[in-house]
């Protein structure tokens, strides 16, 4: 993996912001604390009203979707993504029990480029995580003072 440039600093600076617009940050908060449908039956009865929460479940997936598609595409730094954010796994665990039926219902490859970025970057984290454990962990083993 090439070393992060400027410009992945920039487009993940640029990405945070927009993560600070108000209405996506609703939306993205309803997401991680409420939405929870667990098949896409739930999602067509409950979700997609055209209400707020139909708003909310549109904008927080499409934006995840766009960010997975640059980071699939290398557009933006797969390691340094993978090691400043996080909420695209929640937000993948959340979808992952509906997208199989909705596929059907709205298009083959809908969620793809998350469902691929959300997994690649799990497993990123199951080794990143376990080398960081052993590093933590030596490092707070009591030293035998130098004389």
């Amino acid at each position: 993996m090439p070393r992060p440039s400027s410009e992945d600093v920039a487009l993940i600076l640029h990405l945070y912001e927009l993560r600070r617009d108000p209405e996506l940050r609703r939306a993205r908060a309803y997401m991680l604390s409420e939405f929870a449908a667990k098949s896409w039956e739930e999602v067509r009865r409950h979700y997609l009203t055209g209400d707020e929460v139909d708003r909310h479940l549109r904008m927080a997936t499409s934006y995840w979707e766009m960010v997975a598609a640059f980071v699939n595409r290398g557009l933006l730094n797969e390691e340094l993504f993978f090691d400043t954010h996080g909420e695209d796994i929640v937000i993948w665990k959340k979808m992952e029990p509906i997208v199989k039926d909705a596929r059907k219902h709205i298009r083959p490859t809908w969620l793809w480029n998350l469902e691929r970025m959300a997994r690649r970057h799990q497993a990123w984290r199951e080794r990143t995580y376990r080398v960081a454990d052993r590093m933590i962990q030596a490092d707070s083993k009591p030293r035998a003072k130098k004389k």
